[in-house]
């Protein structure tokens, strides 16, 4: 064979093998996190503050009412990452559901029913009666383990313990791959940002410690929370006590990336309140899952779903997501924030 014939064979060859490469088929998935927006059943809860989401209570909250929010919360999950996965997210933390019961309705509605979601779900002594939960798809991920974690805040004037949500620990398979997912609701700001931080740190602390538990057993352990945390990307609770980097080059082994903080930057957000966007519906991931050996899955990239039909129209609050109560009055929209997500891939095998 001569020279010429040499090196023609070595670019043909070559050429085969960046094809075969660029036809490489990926795994993708969507895990997702939602703000419901007070998703209550219309019976009256004797133990918590849930009047006014009854027939007769303040908001007129009927069945047909919770029917009707249900369908457009089904609608709405089922959309998330859909352009892309082709699927419903395979897991999503949710937040501001009031019990299992919710939840039983939401995944038995018909936008829904067919993915076949399994439910993860501990009541919290949240003095509104309002939990965090965790929707999968039993077909693709696999739970091994579930527990609560509480959050013990005290009122810095009476010493009195202030009642919020538990933090949600689940550990499982995603198609194979074990990843752990926390869902959290960090306290609100009421009172002020400043005046209630320190509640919201106690909260980063809590979920720092699991982080810290997981890491202690596997430190390359894939790692996900979640949640609405009240919190901005930029604030001391993600900054400084998760110590969420905004740049996946500064994220060390046991670190972690908050890739919701360049979307922040951007001046977009999960909901707004007097023309100011804010990101407090945020992803976090380990290292572990910034590799690009796609053997297993990796981070792929994030996004706020603020598809059209989520967002108002027209009037005061036109341009913001679409909530379902406004002004004492039921608006047949969806909630006061949008949904979060991240894709993660890995190769076919």
């Amino acid at each position: 064979m001569t020279l010429k014939h040499s090196y023609i064979l070595f670019v043909f060859l070559l050429s085969s093998c960046i094809f075969s490469q660029e036809k490489k088929e990926y795994l993708i998935n969507t895990i997702a996190f939602y703000n419901l927006e007070n998703l209550f059943d219309p019976e009256d809860d004797p133990i918590t503050f849930d009047d006014d989401r009854t027939p007769k209570g303040k908001d007129h909250w009927t069945y047909e009412i919770y029917q009707d929010k249900l369908k457009n919360m089904a609608e709405a999950i089922s959309s998330v990452g859909a352009d892309i996965a082709n699927n419903s997210p395979a897991i999503i933390g949710v937040a501001e559901i009031e019990n299992q019961k919710v939840l039983e309705d939401l995944v038995h509605e018909k936008a829904l029913s067919a993915k076949g979601y399994g439910i993860i779900h501990f009541d919290s002594p949240d003095r509104r009666g309002i939990d965090v939960g965790l929707l999968y798809q039993k077909s693709l991920f696999k739970p091994k383990s579930s527990s609560k974690h509480k959050v013990l805040i005290y009122d810095r004037d009476t010493a009195k313990r202030i009642y919020t949500r538990d933090q949600l620990l689940v550990s499982g398979y995603l198609n194979g791959d074990l990843i752990h997912v926390i869902v959290n609701h960090w306290p609100s700001r009421r009172g002020g940002e400043a005046r209630s931080r320190y509640k919201r740190n106690k909260a980063a602390l809590v979920t720092r410690k699991i982080i810290d538990s997981l890491f202690s057993v596997d430190p390359y352990a894939k790692i996900i929370t979640m949640g609405d945390f009240n919190d901005s990307p930029h604030s001391p609770s993600i900054k400084k006590i998760l110590a969420a980097k905004p740049d996946q080059k500064d994220v060390v082994l046991k670190g972690l990336y908050n890739p919701m903080a360049k979307l922040a930057k951007k001046g977009i957000g999960t909901l707004a309140w007097g023309d100011r966007w804010s990101v407090f519906d945020q992803i976090i991931i380990s290292k572990a899952l910034l590799s690009k050996d796609y053997t297993s899955y990796q981070y792929y990239k994030a996004g706020i779903y603020s598809a059209d039909y989520l967002t108002t129209k027209k009037g005061k609050y036109k341009g913001y997501p679409y909530r379902s109560f406004t002004n004492g009055a039921y608006t047949s929209g969806y909630s006061d924030h949008y949904p979060v997500y991240i894709y993660v891939i890995k190769e076919k095998r």
